[in-house]
């Protein structure tokens, strides 16, 4: 039969295929290019405060529904069809809520926010039917987390119907909620909080699925600057430009991945608690790491928009702050899995908040230049300081 019994829609714990990401998880993915694209073009036409604050929401609900939808395939496999066909609903649910992000807090917004509470509400929902009579602990935490984002989706919808200052504050509420839930266990009258046993979960399949997540937002900062620079006249200017873009994306794709994903990989692998690990170091420390690649995207499109203008704070914003953002993500991911915040991430946020005394002397593409060369200098650093220790971790069986 087709469906097959519902034992059989969870991933097979032990198996090689365990910590496996499938094809249709990494299909499911490629909506999110569209959303990260979303995100980037309303920032960078939208950089004031308000527009900053609305993006920062609306990050902060796309990795939810995101990372929500990761853990939940760490258990159901994905390869079975009623697992697949709910991918695909909510791959179609997320083409919605992307395409309302460049209005989400305008007309759109109740597109925005009904897609984005079925994708929640609706994917707990198959958990909960998918995990009863299977495996009674998921299927009691997976009782809890539906009541949760119900509770949440009713600001969400409330919300959308509302306009302006309300709008936000209800939509702020919501996050707060969901992001609050994970910590509280979950807790619910009658049900109980969730305990970390839980949230036994295959550390190298969150960790994969994170770094792929991680891949499309470079991959979108990779096609943004291709993109601009295929638009704009061929000058020395545009292709130093270019070429800045480029080796600042490429310093970011080496300080998150040379080192920080495979050790993590290994890591929550081997961790007791692998469910609280993959919550701190995956769940929440990530978010900066992506709000850090966007914002690096619109630095990147400051740079080619305004490459001889004087920098100032508000270019600098982005152009200092997308570095120092992804950092910090990266100094909580590597702190959280190493117990050790590497000294080169330290370094490098105090070297772009030096750069801010250069501002009256420099113009944009300058100051481009200039961030890029200390995200270089922190993966060069990084490298050269534990190119000696992972070896021999690896060949004594640390690391």
């Amino acid at each position: 039969m087709i469906l097959g019994g519902r034992e059989g829609w969870l991933r097979a714990k032990g198996s090689k295929n365990e910590s496996k990401v499938s094809f249709v998880e990494l299909f499911f993915d490629l909506v999110f290019v569209f959303s990260i694209s979303q995100l980037a073009h309303s920032l960078g036409e939208h950089f004031t405060p308000l527009g900053a604050m609305e993006a920062i929401m609306l990050i902060f609900a796309v990795w939810w529904v995101w990372i929500f939808t990761t853990w939940v395939t760490n258990w159901l496999d994905p390869d079975r069809m009623p697992v697949r066909i709910m991918l695909f609903v909510l791959m179609f649910a997320g083409l919605i809520l992307s395409a309302a992000i460049p209005d989400a807090f305008g007309d759109k917004a109740i597109f925005f926010a009904g897609a984005y509470v079925f994708m929640q509400v609706g994917r707990s929902l198959f958990a909960v039917y998918a995990l009863r009579d299977v495996h009674s602990g998921r299927h009691r935490n997976f009782l809890r987390i539906t009541s949760w984002l119900v509770l949440s989706g009713i600001f969400w919808i409330a919300g959308a119907l509302m306009e302006g200052e309300l709008r936000i504050g209800l939509w702020l509420v919501a996050l707060v909620i969901e992001y609050s839930a994970p910590a509280l266990g979950f807790r619910v009258p009658g049900l109980g909080k969730s305990t970390v046993a839980d949230w036994d979960v295959s550390g190298a399949h969150i960790a994969e699925r994170c770094a792929l997540f991680i891949i499309i937002c470079l991959g979108e900062a990779v096609l943004q600057a291709g993109k601009t620079f295929a638009e704009e006249p061929v000058t020395p200017l545009m292709i130093m430009v270019f070429i800045t873009a480029f080796v600042g994306t490429v310093a970011l794709w080496w300080i998150y991945f040379q080192f920080g994903h495979e050790r993590a990989a290994h890591r929550i692998e081997h961790d007791d608690t692998p469910g609280s690990l993959a919550r701190q170091a995956f769940t929440y420390a990530h978010i900066p790491i992506l709000a850090g690649i966007i914002l690096s995207v619109v630095g990147d499109e400051f740079l080619f928009a305004h490459p001889h203008e004087q920098a100032d704070m508000h270019l600098a914003a982005a152009i200092l702050g997308g570095p120092a953002v992804f950092l910090l993500g990266n100094l909580w991911f590597k702190g959280a899995t190493t117990g050790r915040p590497p000294l080169s991430h330290i370094v490098g946020l105090v070297g772009l908040g030096l750069l801010l005394l250069t501002l009256p002397m420099v113009v944009v593409y300058q100051l481009g230049i200039l961030a890029a060369a200390v995200l270089v200098v922190v993966a060069i650093w990084e490298f050269a300081s534990l190119t000696r220790v992972v070896p021999s971790a690896r060949s004594a069986g640390d690391h």
